[in-house]
């Protein structure tokens, strides 16, 4: 199922500039290895883990 993205950014004065117009995507099943976050190592996190 094709989604819809377009690329934009406000500034502080509220001001929008488009930076991608609109563009039919095909999103992934499954976002490849190198697409995801590493784990946090915050303190909180990290204690949290265990």
């Amino acid at each position: 199922m094709p989604m819809t993205l377009k690329v934009y950014e406000v500034d502080a004065a509220g001001i929008t500039r488009i930076v991608r117009e609109e563009a039919e995507v095909v999103p992934l099943n499954q976002p490849e290895a190198s697409h995801k976050f590493p784990a946090c190592e915050c303190p909180t996190c990290q204690e949290t883990a265990r």
